[in-house]
């Protein structure tokens, strides 16, 4: 009998589901300090409100520059400030918004080989709308603890739990969706342009024959695509980062924060945090496709082993 090699089957939604979640959540333990100096970065600059009065004589430069004040005057937990809700919405959102990308394609292509950008570019838009509207909670209170400064008695919330609470009571229930809107506009974004991007690299590399389908090709096509998207996104994922942090009241809307952002900041500030954006999402995409790679087939080995008797 053949040995079974995991590579030789497609891996199931199931597998594809799990695998997503799983390596976004590992992604993220390994840069979240990068995430959080981001939102640092990007909110800098605002008019000063309820939720964030502290953060006025704190000034960032660059990303290890924030990273580095963040140690010296909150400590090193803060950099972490927030982890609890991005691994709730990573396990959440990533396993929509990726595992279930190459379904979503099949879909739209009907059962047919040829797989065009369209195809991709619906498929993205579609898997990204719906995790948005599944995980905006847990993305609202990431958000919120990332931007809150953890030093001193004046901290808005005390817990993963009570940021739920507390937001509720106090903005209602719409405010754990608050901000859907631009980020269903920036996750479209970056999921047509990161997986579209990392499938069309991956694929021109295997066609091309300049790389097989092992961990070279899938950390080339993952770095590729991190640069690409952070790019594209970064405008309205600053606009998202902002209107999801604002105080009740201080924008009517996110068109209404980006009109404001660049009347009192220029241009420019769409494009705050970009580098820890790029650190981010391009060391993120590695560790998460690579290990979501290396995940599918593990899986898929494990089950085969399983199904299969002795």
């Amino acid at each position: 009998m053949v040995g079974f090699r995991a590579g030789d089957v497609p891996p199931t939604a199931t597998v594809k589901f799990i695998g997503a979640g799983t390596a976004a959540c590992i992604a993220d333990l390994f840069t979240f300090p990068l995430d959080t100096a981001k939102v640092r970065l990007q909110i800098q600059g605002e008019i000063k409100s309820p939720v964030n009065t502290s953060h006025g004589p704190v000034k960032y430069r660059g990303v290890f520059g924030t990273i580095s004040t963040m140690v010296r005057v909150e400590g090193p937990r803060s950099l972490y400030s927030g982890l609890v809700a991005g691994l709730q919405r990573q396990m959440s959102f990533a396993s929509v918004r990726i595992g279930l990308y190459d379904s979503v394609k099949q879909f739209y292509t009907k059962g047919s080989d040829h797989v065009g950008i369209g195809s991709r570019l619906m498929a993205g838009c579609t898997t990204g709308a719906m995790a948005v509207a599944l995980a905006q909670p847990t993305d609202v209170v990431k958000v919120r603890f990332q931007a809150q400064i953890s030093a001193g008695a004046s901290k808005r919330y005390h817990g993963t739990m009570d940021a739920y609470r507390t937001i509720a009571k106090e903005e209602g229930f719409r405010g754990l969706w608050k901000g859907t809107g631009p980020n269903i506009t920036r996750n479209a974004i970056v999921n047509c342009t990161e997986l579209v991007t990392y499938d069309l690299i991956k694929d021109a590399l295997l066609k091309s024959l300049l790389m097989n389908d092992d961990l070279p090709c899938h950390f080339t096509s993952a770095f590729g695509a991190g640069f690409c998207t952070t790019v594209i996104a970064s405008p309205v994922d600053v606009v998202k980062t902002r209107y999801m942090n604002s105080a009740p009241g201080q924008y009517s809307s996110a068109l209404n924060c980006a009109v404001a952002m660049l009347a009192k900041e220029g241009p420019k500030a769409f494009y705050k945090g970009f580098m820890p954006s790029f650190l981010r999402l391009g060391s993120w995409n590695v560790v998460m496709f690579v290990t979501y790679e290396q995940l599918k087939r593990a899986l898929m080995a494990a089950r085969h082993n399983w199904v299969t008797p002795l």
